[in-house]
């Protein structure tokens, strides 16, 4: 399905982007990858790490924000991953005019863009912040889910569709609690602050995030939200696998922060379908034939369904947390 195609990445020098560019050129034989982002230090020692791949490689300085820009390194794109955004909850909160240029006006500039350029497939990244928003980070990609989903109606007579795939924060990324922790025990510290003892949150890994956005790719016909099924955990039985015994005082909850992570809520239920190792929630609209009937696999949830880390079925204990832990990379 990637033989032989041109796949650009926004935000392509993030975490992300740069797991899933190894991971294509690993597994497939794409025509090129374009990296469009606006930091052309980060591009720089993206190239550098990954110089036996240099004659697939592109590299485009850009922002989203520039619509010209976008549709000058959109020519000859068969797909497209949209993984740019400002994340930072307290720096959406105190900069918000920054966070919707990007996060929103961004969003809009990529649809218009990829429908300018006759692109085949847009997936775009999601969070479960934009599931119930308490912070404006969260009703940001609200707001992008939403203009993504909705991108599919100006579609027309064009071959192209677009979907979402959504998760929590990865294990181990910038931002999450394990360098948090982590930082901390090697600084010399014997406890570890929780915010609320209550406090889960999803497991996913990087590899699960990409292989989720190329089931998208492969599958989506316009409009479904994709969620992997992944396991649970709780903060304190991290703390207690990355230092046994240690002391947690409980510190409250930050501002923006939820309890746990929200991926599929009771309204989403009502077009929520559950298949072998993920869900889709399907959109309450649709505006094409290949849009009428659900992907084949899946079996509808039940009306007041629901999807979060605390309501989960399947948990990782303190001894599964541990093993996990040795797959991440905490140096970097």
């Amino acid at each position: 399905m990637l033989n032989n195609k041109t796949i650009l990445v926004t935000g392509g020098t993030g975490s992300f982007g740069k797991c899933f560019t190894k991971y294509v050129l690993t597994y497939y034989d794409p025509k090129k990858i374009i990296i469009y982002s606006r930091d052309e230090y980060k591009q720089f020692v993206m190239a550098n790490e990954m110089k036996e791949y240099a004659s697939k490689l592109r590299f485009f300085i850009g922002d989203v924000r520039d619509e010209q820009r976008l549709e000058r390194a959109f020519e000859g794109v068969d797909y497209v991953i949209h993984a740019a955004a400002l994340k930072q909850v307290p720096a959406c909160e105190y900069n918000p005019n920054e966070a919707i240029k990007t996060n929103i006006h961004g969003a809009m500039n990529v649809i218009e863009a990829a429908l300018n350029k006759d692109v085949k497939k847009v997936v775009a990244l999601s969070t479960d912040k934009a599931v119930n928003p308490v912070n404006l980070y969260g009703g940001t990609k609200l707001v992008s889910d939403k203009l993504f989903i909705a991108a599919n109606s100006y579609a027309g007579l064009k071959d192209i569709n677009f979907s979402i795939v959504r998760y929590g924060n990865v294990a181990g990324s910038r931002g999450s609690v394990i360098p948090f922790f982590n930082n901390i025990i090697k600084n010399g510290g014997t406890e570890l602050p929780i915010t609320d003892y209550r406090m889960t949150r999803f497991w996913i890994s990087l590899t699960q995030g990409v292989e989720l956005v190329i089931k998208a790719l492969a599958e989506a016909r316009g409009g479904e939200t994709f969620i992997s099924k992944i396991p649970s955990f709780k903060i304190t039985d991290l703390a207690q696998a990355m230092l046994p015994g240690c002391e947690m005082p409980e510190v409250g909850i930050r501002e923006g922060e939820k309890l746990h992570e929200i991926m599929v809520t009771v309204e989403d239920s009502m077009t929520t379908y559950e298949y072998d190792k993920h869900f889709i929630v399907y959109p309450q609209m649709v505006w094409n034939e290949k849009q009428m009937n659900p992907i084949p696999g899946g079996k509808k949830v039940s009306d007041g369904f629901s999807y979060s880390s605390g309501n989960n079925t399947e948990w990782l204990t303190v001894d599964e947390i541990k093993e996990l832990l040795k797959d991440i990379d905490l140096e970097k």
